[in-house]
């Protein structure tokens, strides 16, 4: 039995996320921990299940449902995943996943390489799915691509918008790929198939439970340079994510939301107590995210012109009249500024449409009458 076969049984014979196991093939390599979970006496919890593993049975269902599997080493495993051997454990799990079973035709590894994680609730507000999916199509547009959970609300609201940007998204599973969980999300998830990728690292006929979900996490977590989380209640799914992100060093953004929203607890208190960055919309993930040599959209300029000008042409603006005309000298006394530079300012703010000449002197231009203080 070879690397990849050896995995491909620890896979159905582990519970993911066992930090004991996972450090076992860390240092001993999958070969050895399997064959040890298989001898005879063995009194691991997993010994059992490792004996009754029937890799031709796993081999024909990833056959019958058109899945791969793939192994550390292989060119579409993810290098980021390998931080989950060095992270902190979070509810006494952690660790690399032995292996992964993929859904769909392209590469993991390219996909996360360029990829934000979205999470929230389940149970989301139409103001956070809407958020959840205009980040997902933004983000989608700029060639960044969407990973969570599949879950329904913000894990749909955020599939679906990477999928109306035609980018590719990546649903990652707390179950087998031979079934969608949840049945309502089955149309979404197979479109995520045929778009993305369906990723997980349990094999065809595993069923999602509790532990699963949180377990699942981390690989959401760990795949991303980037987790933005839209809502969630304090204690939630989406909470967990946020605490495989910062046990594998990515960046946490939170979205804000309606202060007498429960589901925007999580969000609020993170960036409260700066554990999770701002984001209020696209540019601010491309800032923290985007390669280097590239910039992000820039931001519109929401200064007005009366903040363009310098403080002497601003002196200079503020004695003009809204009616009348003022000649240059008395415009450099009450501005307090020299007469070239008086002259020179209202050149300046006349070629800006602010002021302009008259017959005896200078008035603001089509009678402005605008002040800094209106």
């Amino acid at each position: 039995m070879d690397d990849r076969e050896a995995r491909m049984a620890l896979c159905c014979a582990v519970e993911p996320g066992n930090l004991e196991v996972t450090a076992a093939v860390d240092e001993q390599g999958a070969e050895a921990v399997l064959a040890s979970l298989r001898e005879p006496g063995s009194r691991s919890r997993w010994a059992a299940r490792a004996q009754a593993v029937d890799l031709a049975a796993v081999h024909r269902a990833t056959r019958r449902n058109r899945l791969r599997f793939v192994v550390p080493g292989d060119p579409d495993w993810p290098a980021a995943l390998d931080d989950l051997s060095t992270g902190e454990p979070v509810q006494k799990m952690g660790g690399m996943p032995f292996g992964l079973w993929l859904k769909g035709e392209g590469s993991l590894a390219a996909v996360a390489e360029r990829s934000v994680a979205i999470v929230g609730s389940r149970a989301a507000t139409a103001y956070g799915q809407s958020v959840a999916t205009d980040l997902a199509a933004g983000l989608g547009m700029q060639g960044v691509s969407v990973v969570s959970g599949g879950a329904y609300g913000i894990d749909a609201a955020a599939h679906a918008g990477a999928l109306a940007a035609t980018a590719p998204t990546v649903a990652v599973m707390a179950g087998g790929l031979d079934s969608t969980y949840p049945p309502g999300n089955a149309s979404l998830l197979h479109r995520v198939a045929g778009h993305g990728l369906l990723v997980s690292e349990l094999p065809p006929g595993e069923h999602p439970t509790r532990a699963r979900f949180l377990s699942r996490n981390r690989l959401i977590a760990a795949l991303c340079p980037a987790t933005i989380i839209v809502e969630a209640a304090w204690r939630s799914g989406a909470r967990n994510t946020v605490s495989w992100a910062n046990a594998c060093r990515r960046i946490v953004l939170a979205v804000p939301g309606p202060v007498h929203s429960a589901t925007s607890a999580t969000p609020h208190r993170l960036i409260r107590d700066a554990e999770a960055v701002l984001c209020t919309g696209v540019a601010d993930v491309l800032e923290l995210v985007g390669p280097l040599g590239r910039q992000p959209p820039s931001r519109p300029d929401q200064r007005s012109w009366v903040d363009r000008l310098s403080a002497d042409e601003l002196a200079v603006y503020e004695v003009l009249p809204g009616r009348g005309q003022v000649d240059a000298g008395e415009v450099s006394l009450r501005a307090g500024v020299s007469l070239a530079s008086c002259l020179a300012i209202l050149d300046r703010l006349a070629e800006q449409g602010l002021v302009e000449p008259g017959p005896d002197g200078w008035r603001l231009a089509g009678e402005r009458v605008t002040r800094t203080g209106d």
